[in-house]
């Protein structure tokens, strides 16, 4: 709303696409949000979206600059854990570790308190710390029977650091209840489980299979099928001659343009 009426909408067109590609084609994501960067630079909204495509292509410093900018402009704390994840991708897990224990992480809704474990769970990991990571990661959260937006990756996390513990058994019953969380397939939980079952899928498409012959079409009326490449050749170039005169005569002579629009810029 702080932009005049013509640049907000263009502003607006490239955040759209940034939200649309973010998932299927970050590097095109992140090129939409450095259009709108440019465009309004000093709207917090856009310094969001352009940290959350930075952070999507592994930019984590680029992402940290822009997330620390939307924070400066909104003064709220819901991008925290998302920064500290950032420290962690810089590799600096212990700075994502100190911002576990700011009073900012008291102020985060659950959705970001339960974010900001699963962050601190990773740090613990990247410093060699597994049980630590684990113990962690428990949480009411964690034994609740309740299905929320965060239960699958939280399930999953913790099935992992026990694999990565040695505790294969309960490792095999929390990726078990992953699996009953994660109605959208957000995680690989099947095929971990799969994995820990000796369980291997074999692609019944295989490369090594022989390809089927190919059968020669058959012939047509008045086509000698046995004719040399030069007759070949020649009946073709003598179709095209025929084509050539039937669209002089209807008159066919517009071009039309194949071009296709490329992406808006603003």
């Amino acid at each position: 709303m702080s932009l005049p009426k013509t640049l907000a909408e263009d502003v607006a067109r490239n955040l759209v696409m940034v939200a649309k590609l973010i998932d299927e084609d970050p590097e095109q994501a992140y090129a939409y949000s450095r259009i709108a960067l440019r465009l309004a630079s000093r709207v917090a909204a856009v310094r969001e979206a352009a940290g959350f495509a930075a952070y999507a292509t592994q930019k984590y410093a680029e992402a940290l600059a822009e997330f620390r900018a939307a924070r400066r402009m909104t003064g709220g704390v819901d991008l925290w854990p998302v920064m500290a994840d950032c420290e962690r991708g810089l590799g600096r897990p212990e700075r994502a570790m100190a911002m576990a224990g700011e009073p900012e992480v008291q102020k985060l809704d659950k959705a970001g308190q339960v974010e900001m474990r699963l962050v601190a769970a990773g740090a613990r990991r990247d410093m060699g710390q597994i049980d630590a990571a684990i113990v962690t990661l428990q949480s009411p959260e964690l034994a609740s029977n309740s299905v929320q937006p965060w239960t699958a990756r939280l399930r999953y996390a913790y099935a992992d650091a026990l694999l990565s513990a040695g505790r294969e058994d309960e490792a095999r019953e929390w990726f078990g209840k992953t699996l009953e969380a994660d109605k959208d397939g957000a995680t690989d939980a099947s095929d971990r489980l799969a994995e820990l079952d000796g369980v291997e899928f074999v692609d019944a498409m295989g490369e090594d299979e022989d390809e089927p012959e190919t059968q020669a079409a058959p012939a047509e009326a008045g086509v000698d099928v046995d004719d040399d490449d030069d007759d070949i050749e020649a009946d073709i170039e003598a179709d095209i001659d025929d084509d050539i005169e039937a669209d002089a005569e209807v008159g066919d002579t517009n071009d039309r343009d194949r071009n296709s629009p490329g992406p808006d810029k603003g």
